[in-house]
């Protein structure tokens, strides 16, 4: 049986990853790849989440694809869920850049898509609008979001996150290419 493609969705923090990913769910036959984390579940999100004891004990254990610290807390990428996924069909991800840059490594052939802000003013708003971070905490992403902006060089695929339709039916057209 023929795996499915990996469709790789990154971005700076607050740019509409899961809005985005939810939409081409209820769009496209995909699997969510679920990703694991070590900080507190805020609303219906889908992540696995886990005791930083636990997650370092996996990572001991080589059971994540990639992994990395992100402002305090850990994220990573279950092996078992990614094989699961692709076994099944085109799955998608929603993984940092710097989580992104080692999938490039490993899976070359995925589809690797970058959403960028329309403008940092715009993304700034969106974070203060999400209203989850203090100051400090705020300043700190802007200031990671602007050297990650930098990194959509590296992609083939770059969409500006503007409106939710247009983005998501252009993710749609670059999978379909794909």
């Amino acid at each position: 049986m023929k795996r499915g493609k990996l469709i790789v969705i990154s971005g700076p923090s607050g740019v509409g990853k899961d809005t985005d990913i939810k939409e081409l769910l209820k769009k496209l036959p995909l699997n969510l790849i679920r990703t694991a984390t070590t900080r507190e579940k805020r609303g219906d999100e889908d992540y696995i989440f886990l005791r930083r004891e636990e997650f370092l004990e996996r990572i001991e254990r080589g059971e994540f694809v990639e992994w990395a610290e992100v402002y305090g807390n850990i994220y990573g990428i279950p092996r078992e869920e990614l094989e699961r996924a692709l076994e099944k069909g085109d799955s998608i991800v929603r993984v940092d850049v710097q989580g992104a840059m080692t999938l490039m490594k490993k899976f070359p052939d995925s589809v690797f898509i970058f959403l960028s802000p329309p403008s940092v003013e715009e993304l700034e708003r969106r974070l203060k609008t999400r209203g989850r971070e203090e100051a400090q905490e705020l300043e700190k992403r802007l200031e990671i979001a602007k050297r990650e902006m930098d990194a959509s060089k590296y992609f083939r695929h770059v969409v500006v996150n503007d409106k939710l339709e247009e983005t998501v039916k252009k993710i749609i057209d670059i999978i379909s290419e794909e």
